[in-house]
């Protein structure tokens, strides 16, 4: 029974990475079509972003009172709606509508899964989970595509993945008494404790040894990634000097790295615990920046670009999965919606920031941002481990 709950726990985060990488693939038939500039599809990740947060900070409440199972039913239904409302939408401002349910279901699903695969499971579990987001992120412009090339519309495109997240929804429905049967993970690491009355407010949990410092390691993690992702082709092209189509193969091979990374992980994981995994990434992910800064010549810098990749690879899943063990199995759930808000804090605006940086100085200047970060992120999980020691 663990092993068919552990299977649609995974496919509930492939589901989770399926509408990922949807928008931006599509937008610029869309934009087009829609009749605006190609530059407003900024508002709707905005839109979508600030959604996650939202539900991410109420995760706590939600599942306290339905169950993780329940609300990622609840949860992969609303996102199923939102797809589909994505599938039907005619003009802009109806894709800014349907954003808002799409935002607060992927923020629900991720906190209330996270915590729950990190409070029944083994750390390996929780690499290869989120393998399955990386999966389900590459599948989805791939179906996407697959309909485009057979003359069918983005429209089309969304309501398969609409139908998808319903098919899963009904599977987690049916799913749902194996969710109460399975027992906590025994782990030397976890710390076990009574479950408090009352959900935490935003005020106990930043007042928790080790809650601001593991906030900021997650922000910093996240603003690592996603600036790394965002900005590398124009990197490699505009300073490097890379062919542009070239430049884009390599800088899709730094999400290929943290992927299989991650798959490469959970078998580390047998080896080494949470921490040491955090270390050994952040040390790997220092050699990849410390190639793409100076390395002479352009082959050692696009292999740094995936050496940074997995680098990243163990770190989201390791502090998302020693997060019990930090603060207790009964505070870890509002400790992850927290951190999950922290995470996406990081998505919006640290790559933004970059820009506008790399704008009124020189892009040269990205791998130094980078680096800024993982010292950061460094210094704020070796305040964390002290902390909560």
């Amino acid at each position: 029974m663990t092993t068919l709950l552990l299977i649609i726990v995974y496919f509930a985060f492939i589901s989770l990475g399926l509408p990922d990488s949807l928008l931006g693939s599509i937008w610029p038939i869309a934009h087009r079509e829609l009749g605006v500039p190609l530059a407003w599809s900024g508002p709707i990740f905005m839109i979508i972003s600030l959604g996650t947060v939202v539900s991410s900070l109420f995760s706590d409440r939600l599942t306290r009172r339905l169950g993780a199972g329940l609300v990622t039913v609840l949860s992969v239904a609303l996102t199923a709606l939102a797809l589909f409302g994505f599938g039907i939408s005619t003009s802009y401002w109806m894709l800014c509508l349907w954003a808002v349910p799409y935002g607060l279901g992927a923020g629900s699903i991720d906190a209330a899964l996270n915590n729950y695969v990190a409070l029944h499971f083994k750390s390996r579990h929780m690499s290869w989970l989120h393998c399955m987001w990386g999966i389900g992120a590459s599948t989805g412009p791939y179906i996407m595509n697959m309909i485009l090339t057979q003359g069918g519309t983005w429209h089309q495109g969304y309501q398969t993945i609409s139908l998808i997240q319903l098919i899963l929804t009904a599977v987690v429905m049916l799913s749902l008494p194996l969710w109460k049967k399975q027992r906590l993970v025994s782990d030397a690491n976890t710390t076990n404790s009574n479950s408090p009355s009352h959900a935490l407010s935003l005020r106990e949990i930043f007042a928790l040894r080790g809650a601001k410092e593991v906030m900021i390691t997650f922000f910093a993690y996240c603003a690592l990634e996603q600036t790394a992702g965002l900005w590398a082709s124009s990197y490699l092209s505009n300073f490097r000097g890379i062919d542009p189509v070239t430049a884009a193969g390599y800088a899709s091979l730094f999400y290929l790295g943290i992927t299989g990374g991650r798959a490469i992980s959970g078998f580390i994981t047998f080896l080494l615990n949470d921490s040491q995994m955090i270390r050994l990434g952040q040390g790997i992910a220092a050699l990849g920046l410390l190639l793409l800064l100076f390395a002479p010549i352009d082959a050692l810098s696009l292999a740094g670009l995936v050496i940074i990749g997995l680098g990243c690879a163990p770190i989201y899943p390791s502090i998302i999965h020693s997060t019990p063990a930090h603060f207790g199995t009964d505070k870890s759930q509002a400790v992850i919606g927290v951190q999950m808000a922290s995470a996406y804090l990081g998505n919006v605006f640290m790559p933004p920031l970059f820009g506008l940086i790399a704008r009124y100085t020189s892009i040269a200047l990205y791998p130094v941002y980078l680096i800024l970060l993982l010292i950061l992120m460094i210094i704020m999980h070796e305040r964390l481990c002290k902390r909560t020691a």
